[in-house]
């Protein structure tokens, strides 16, 4: 596991790298029609260059939304889809403190799993394991385009 790991570690670091740094690489081939559909049916414009209070807004603003849908989810678990055995919803306070650690990638958890939660709440709470891992990864390339242009004013899109 730990030589996998080790071999591994410098291919996936290069293409990390050329990901953050916008150089095209093999999966552009494949995902690339789709990301340009994803960002034309939302309004993103990739080539719009954004300040870090942009960067900060456009962080929070995707975290919200997250944290509203878990919100509606956990709290409704009990007619929501998925729910074969018959779960209720979370009180207001604990599908709170549910959604707070999973979107900020901190994953406490006071509940029993498969008793405690919905197929359908567990599908999103695990979703969030990646959206949230994948926010601090955006986080992180922007800071670290700061640091290398020492510019807070053109730092990519977020």
């Amino acid at each position: 596991m730990y030589l996998v790991m080790v071999l591994l570690a410098i291919p996936l670091g290069r293409y990390i790298g050329k990901v953050y740094e916008g150089h095209p690489t093999w999966t552009d081939r494949l995902f690339g029609p789709l990301d340009k559909l994803f960002f034309k049916l939302s309004g993103i414009k990739t080539d719009r260059q954004m300040n870090w209070k942009q960067h900060l807004v456009a962080l929070l603003t995707i975290n919200l939304i997250w944290f509203i849908f878990s919100m509606g989810v956990l709290m409704n678990m009990s007619w929501l889809p998925l729910n074969p055995d018959g779960n209720p919803s979370m009180s207001a306070d604990l599908a709170f403190n549910t959604t707070v650690s999973f979107v900020s990638n901190t994953n406490l958890q006071h509940y029993s799993g498969e008793t405690g939660v919905s197929y359908l709440g567990q599908r999103i709470l695990m979703l969030f394991q990646f959206i949230s891992a994948g926010a601090g990864m955006a986080a992180c390339a922007v800071v670290f385009v700061a640091m290398k242009e020492k510019t807070t004013e053109k730092l990519g899109n977020f």
